[in-house]
């Protein structure tokens, strides 16, 4: 018989989820309580952007496959595995999770199930949730039901989501009967049929690998900016730096790129839940060196926006600034806690005309900060610009041509916030300009 898969919870991790089970065979139903959201996702529209999602949400709309409720009696009824994969926001007075969504949902769930089911959750938690909600699963249970929990962390990355789903580098689970793990595999076959790497452990484990993972990623990305803060001081290569530190198998080049800081809706957040997970179990020493990284990443801010006025003569009053890019990383729509939004909000707050251009991103970023100025191409955005922003390493941006620009702006001068232009090339064309781990001295100081 044909696996029958719901998917509570529709966003960006979910919708993914379910389009991607439905790739593999299953009958998928995907439940959300924002009326807007289903309508889209009904009609095959996917809400936000995410290369390859679309048409695979099509297809299997299209082929009755996916089917989209508001309904937990429907999904009930019709799934016996339900992947949870609600949002946990950081909390309004907290820097700590927000669990009430993954709470209702588990609720919700357990309130309209009658027999045997599995409960999956993907969503990212502070250690310990699992085991709770499986006391909570237990007491609150239907008599005659026999309601599994299981833990599945995702490690998606936006604009990989359909291969980071379908060819993961590993697959975790983190159970508690054999049973539960049956079904698990059973899922993923098709996966695992790949020789993907599988780790079964306990519910803690589980919970832990993917705020371990992040934080290990973010420790990288806060290392590499911590010795651009070096380099800029007292010169140097920071890319040169990278490249000789990374051929070292210990330590590895990826993620050892100086740039603006990371950002985005879950390494931030995540890194946060931890430091105030920790506390709560009396550990607030332990992790103390995550603070000490947000510190680093904010500070990748504050560098872009003092060279900014220091090559405009202090004075941000009146001067025309072009900033390519607002998403948080390219082929992403996503500007949560995005370094470059943030920098470019701080230029106009001190009196800069910013025009901003971005592939995907205008829209949502509108929808933060609508007093920028928000065009549809690159050469709108530079036109007559006293200094150009690169802030978002698109391909688009990557693969502009100096002279073009040139023709373009008032005055060339540039900032490569991510390290990812050929300066010689372009200081070739009359280009004035720096980037993060570069000693900048304005010509003639």
């Amino acid at each position: 018989m044909t696996l029958r898969i719901s998917v509570i919870g529709t966003g960006y991790l979910g919708a993914t989820h379910a389009a991607c089970m439905a790739e593999l065979g299953y009958e998928v139903i995907g439940l959300d309580i924002n009326a807007e959201k289903l309508q889209a996702l009904s009609a095959g529209i996917l809400p936000f952007h995410e290369p390859g999602l679309p048409e695979l949400l099509r297809k299997h709309v299209d082929s009755g496959r996916l089917r989209f409720t508001d309904s937990f009696e429907d999904v009930a009824q019709h799934a016996d595995i339900h992947f949870v994969t609600v949002g946990t926001p950081q909390r309004a007075d907290s820097q700590s999770a927000d669990m009430s969504y993954v709470d209702a949902a588990v609720d919700s769930l357990v309130a309209n199930i009658s027999g045997e089911a599995l409960i999956v959750g993907k969503s990212t938690v502070p250690v310990g949730t699992a085991r709770r909600l499986s006391e909570r699963i237990e007491a609150a249970s239907k008599p005659g039901s026999k309601i599994s929990l299981a833990w599945n962390p995702e490690f998606l990355r936006e604009g990989f989501a359909v291969k980071d789903t379908l060819t993961p580098d590993r697959l975790v689970y983190g159970i508690q009967d054999d049973t539960s793990l049956a079904k698990l595999r059973e899922v993923y076959a098709p996966i695992l049929a790949l020789e993907t790497p599988e780790v079964v452990t306990d519910l803690e484990t589980s919970e832990l690998v993917k705020v371990a993972a992040n934080a290990f990623l973010a420790t990288k990305i806060s290392f590499i900016n911590a010795f651009a803060e070096v380099t800029e001081t007292v010169g140097g290569d920071i890319k040169t730096l990278a490249d000789a530190i990374g051929h070292d198998a210990r330590i590895g080049r990826k993620f050892l790129n100086a740039g603006v800081g990371f950002g985005g809706g879950c390494l931030p957040k995540d890194i946060r839940a931890l430091q105030a997970r920790v506390s709560e179990l009396g550990l607030s020493q332990t992790m103390g060196f995550l603070d000490e990284m947000d510190q680093i990443n904010l500070r990748r801010r504050d560098r872009v926006v003092s060279l900014a006025s220091s090559i405009l003569g202090k004075q941000l009053a009146g001067k025309r600034i072009c900033v390519l890019g607002v998403t948080f990383k390219p082929d992403s729509d996503d500007v949560r806690d995005s370094p470059a939004l943030d920098i470019a909000v701080r230029l106009y707050n001190s009196g800069a005309e910013v025009s901003v251009y971005d592939p995907e991103g205008n829209k949502n970023a509108a929808g933060r900060f609508p007093r920028l100025n928000y065009v549809g191409s690159w050469r709108e955005a530079a036109k007559e610009a006293d200094l150009v922003l690169l802030l978002t390493e698109w391909k688009e941006f990557r693969a502009l041509d100096p002279q073009e620009l040139g023709e373009v702006v008032s005055s060339r001068v540039l900032i490569d916030g991510r390290n990812v232009l050929d300066r010689p090339l372009w200081r070739e064309q009359g280009w004035v300009m720096t980037g993060p781990g570069e000693k900048f001295d304005l010509p003639g100081d």
